[in-house]
């Protein structure tokens, strides 16, 4: 199949989160299966200045209303295969991506209308036909909308498919303050009052709608789960699925990880012990191998389970444990945890930075890896955990479930510690059974840990299950 693969950024190139991951490792795994994949995303400035491309067409016009818009088309390659970006520089010639450091951008909505747009332009432009266009998330969920109106045929055997990395964010925007789409008067049966939201645009428009995990997708189609959008999942049910998100071990590998001071391996943990004091070392614990340690790495968001964290830190610093969190975002989070690093600089360690090298060292050195999130499509750093044999203490939602498996429900499967009510207690309760766990039965511990690493979620799965969407949507 041809597969135009539609995304906002892509990892090697330009990344802000984890859907760049996806928007690298998918195209290639679906390109490794056979099919013909073009990626297309915006010029950034970014890559701009990283790549400096030509023009490879004359400037192409997209017209709104009376208005013109002129942009080019660059072209860039990812390990083999065949990107497009879109260069609007008046959009896309900026510092950030989505904003200028915490600020979002006042017109993303009239910049992502217009690359949603653009993208189905500059296949045509390429003469690149495709059997799927596939786009992601809200700034390219306007792109089945354009594919729908489209009158010059070109798009006539072509099918939609929409995927959701975060629900929770939909761009939602105020329609007379996107003067792109002013003329698309067809529009105004979609709005809720004068908000146009895009996410709900795919939903309606996109042939199948996906999310990142099954588990995921079955809490959107319920109504504490969907975000709000209860009854546009529940009209589009049958085209609704969830694909689980593989893992890039490339770059995630304990016996060729060059962050971490020793490689290790499932069938000698020897060097996980010299990790677990490197990284004790580098935020300033003690170096206490026979002492727990909790580590963490994420935005400091609700998202991440803050609520249930924040107040049960002091009775978890009663306990035989170090605690080690990494991370940047809310102010109020990040002052608790400075406020409680002070007081337990024995137990506790909060790093307010974020560096690819300590998110390694944290994964390689933690005996624990705590994910208690609010919510989590897919998550990725529990699949990191699990190949470094750091086990993953998370709560029963969307990717977390589909991932790691209890001791308690299986323990001859067992993973990791899960717990299912939203709340401190249930959190520091599971903290407690994997703290106890790690204390009174080494040898059991050190089984578990050796299935979390044998454990693997690949790419090339996750992409043979979208080739099966596709052929469902076609």
């Amino acid at each position: 199949m041809k597969v135009l693969f539609v995304v906002s950024e892509v990892e090697d190139l330009v990344k802000t989160g984890g859907l760049a991951d996806v928007g690298k490792a998918l195209p290639l795994a679906l390109a490794e299966l056979g099919h013909e994949v073009t990626i297309v995303l915006p010029y950034y400035r970014q890559l701009a200045e990283k790549f400096n491309a030509d023009d490879i067409c004359e400037k192409q016009t997209l017209f709104s209303g009376h208005e013109a818009y002129e942009f080019g088309v660059k072209q860039l390659d990812l390990q083999g295969l065949r990107v497009l970006a879109v260069d609007h520089s008046e959009f896309f010639n900026r510092k950030g991506l989505y904003a200028d450091t915490y600020h979002a951008y006042a017109d993303n909505a009239e910049r992502f209308a217009f690359f949603a747009h653009a993208a189905i332009k500059t296949a045509q432009v390429v003469n690149f036909q495709p059997d799927i266009v596939h786009c992601n998330d809200w700034h390219t969920a306007l792109t089945p909308y354009f594919v729908s109106i489209d009158d010059t045929g070109f798009f006539a055997k072509s099918r939609t498919v929409f995927t959701i990395h975060n629900g929770a964010y939909q761009g939602a925007h105020r329609f007379s303050e996107i003067p792109y789409l002013q003329p698309h008067y067809n529009l105004h049966s979609q709005l809720d009052g004068d908000a146009l939201n895009y996410v709900k645009m795919g939903i309606r428009y996109a042939n199948k709608i996906n999310a990142v995990s099954p588990n995921y997708a079955q809490e959107l189609l319920t109504p504490l789960g969907s975000h709000y959008l209860f009854e546009e999942f529940q009209r589009r049910y049958s085209d609704v699925s969830g694909i689980l998100n593989g893992c890039d071990y490339s770059q995630w590998d304990p016996t060729t990880d060059p962050h971490i001071a020793q490689n290790y391996q499932l069938d000698d943990l020897s060097g996980k012990k010299a990790c677990k004091a490197d990284i004790q070392k580098e935020v300033g614990l003690p170096q206490q191998a026979n002492v727990p340690l909790i580590g963490m790495v994420c935005r400091l968001t609700d998202q991440k389970g803050f609520g249930f964290i924040l107040p049960i830190l002091e009775q978890l610093m009663q306990h035989k444990v170090q605690l080690a969190i990494i991370g940047t975002g809310d102010p109020y989070i990040s002052q608790i945890l400075k406020d409680t690093a002070a007081k337990h600089s024995t137990k506790c360690a909060f790093v307010e930075d974020f560096s690819v090298r300590k998110a390694h060292m944290i994964e390689a050195g933690s005996d624990f890896f705590l994910m208690p999130s609010l919510f989590e499509p897919c998550g990725l750093n529990q699949m990191y955990s699990l190949a470094y044999g750091t086990l993953p203490i998370v709560r029963a939602v969307g990717g977390l479930k589909d991932t790691v498996v209890d001791i308690a429900q299986q323990p001859e499967n067992a993973t990791g510690f899960i717990f299912e009510e939203p709340t401190g207690a249930a959190l520091l309760s599971c903290i407690q059974r994997a703290l106890l766990f790690y204390h009174e039965d080494p040898k059991e511990f050190e089984a578990v840990v050796k299935r979390a690493m044998a454990t693997h979620f690949t790419w090339q799965d996750a992409a043979a299950e979208y080739v099966s969407l596709y052929q469902a949507a076609i």
